[in-house]
């Protein structure tokens, strides 16, 4: 029998008159435990599921990776390249990639009977992967296009659509400045919204064949190519491989080089979380602390009984880090069982609003993934019995002659 893991259990198994000071304070350093790991559960979800979905809106405008000529500066004047390159299929065959799609980019401006409107038209050919836009149609449908003609099909913005107010079915005409001017006639197809302002302003998708009559090029001449991947993760090890197989003559740019800003913001969202579950861990670390103190006075009778039959300092002090460690264990429990829930109702039910202009997202978004929930837990029994080992110190210092007299 383990004496020590014995003798724990009956200290917490005590009558409530034997435990009179130590038992509320046991019950508040439970409850900071919990509030604490459910706080540190749900912002580590919160967090992580606010940067996969910024992450998501700006790769599904542009992908994970584009592919242009070394010399382009101004994505809406790419130099063009001819679209059968031989480093094309060893891309697309590549199992991490999901996705090998070719574009072509050019700034026109809207103009109605009474506004007029900058835009920048996406085109797109059949290769293009729409999964991105077709939950975030809010009316019409997606176009698609066929090998025997272009399609005169557009998609809009909520956002210009109203301020422009155009609906599914309207023709519109966009003019462009070059030489010489030209105009083309688009009917909106569908109509989207994405959340993600600064891109819903200026963005409309078109079959790429309209940019290359524009730009008079051929059917074989495109701005670029824009490859999606199937893990995030493997962005950069991706975007590497890539750049050293297209050659000297085309540069590849991931995403996160391309809009930097945004994604330099969404790393300093993890330091938010980082100071937070540091400032838990101090806070239940401090309270199960005050705990483990206030059980060692109580039972100074007891620790000198101990000490005066035999057992050692070290065994008395695994008696009581038996005890603290199982509280803390309590409170771990109620915090993943608070925390969880709260994450799963949000996810389902989406109660906490956001202003999407100011967030690009219109509710909290929730990510949990198992292996963090383990690792914050692991982490903070581990920390916590840690700072344990120190205050357990005290009882080392007491002599069982004077404890067994103590009152």
């Amino acid at each position: 029998m383990n004496f020590e893991l014995f003798t724990a259990k009956k200290i917490l198994q005590g009558n409530s008159e034997g435990n009179r000071f130590s038992a509320p304070i046991i019950r508040i350093s439970i409850l900071a435990i919990a509030l604490g790991m459910a706080v540190m559960i749900i912002a580590l979800a919160v967090v992580t599921g606010f940067q996969t979905e910024i992450r998501n809106k700006i790769v599904g405008f542009g992908s994970h990776i584009s592919i242009t000529s070394y010399n382009t500066d101004n994505p809406l004047e790419a130099k063009p390249i001819d679209r059968n390159q031989d480093f094309y299929s060893s891309i697309k065959e590549n199992p991490k990639v999901d996705n090998i799609q070719v574009f072509a980019n050019k700034g026109g401006i809207i103009k109605t009977d009474e506004d007029i409107y900058g835009i920048v038209l996406k085109g797109i050919d059949k290769d293009y992967d729409w999964s991105f836009f077709e939950d975030k149609l809010v009316n019409g449908t997606i176009f698609s296009i066929e090998d025997s003609s272009k399609s005169n099909s557009i998609l809009i913005s909520e956002y210009v659509a109203n301020k422009l107010f155009l609906k599914v079915g309207d023709d519109i005409k966009i003019y462009f400045i070059q030489e010489p001017p030209r105009i083309r006639k688009f009917t909106i197809s569908g109509i989207y919204n994405t959340g993600f302002g600064e891109m819903d302003e200026v963005f409309a998708i078109c079959d790429i064949r309209h940019i290359q009559k524009l730009n008079d090029w051929s059917e074989n001449l495109v701005a670029g190519f824009e490859v999606s991947i199937n893990d995030f993760e493997d962005l950069e090890a991706v975007d590497e491989e890539i750049y050293h197989s297209i050659g000297y003559n085309f540069n590849s740019t991931s995403i996160k080089k391309s809009r930097a800003d945004i994604f330099n913001w969404l790393e300093l969202q993890d330091i938010n979380v980082f100071v937070i579950i540091i400032l838990m861990l101090l806070v239940a670390g401090i309270n199960i602390i005050s705990a483990l103190l206030i059980m060692v006075i109580e039972r100074t009778n007891m620790i000198g009984i101990l000490k005066s039959i035999g057992a050692n300092n070290l065994s008395v002090r695994k008696i009581f880090l038996y005890s603290a460690t199982y509280l803390v264990g309590v409170g771990l429990f109620w915090g993943n069982l608070i925390g969880i829930s709260f994450c799963i109702l949000q996810s389902k039910f989406e109660f906490l609003k956001l202003d999407q202009d100011a967030y690009y997202i219109d509710h909290v978004p929730i990510e949990i993934s198992g292996l963090d929930i383990i690792g914050l837990n692991i982490g903070t029994l581990v920390i916590s019995v840690i700072m344990l080992l120190i205050p357990s110190l005290i009882i080392s210092k007491i002599s069982p002659a004077k404890a067994i007299k103590f009152d």
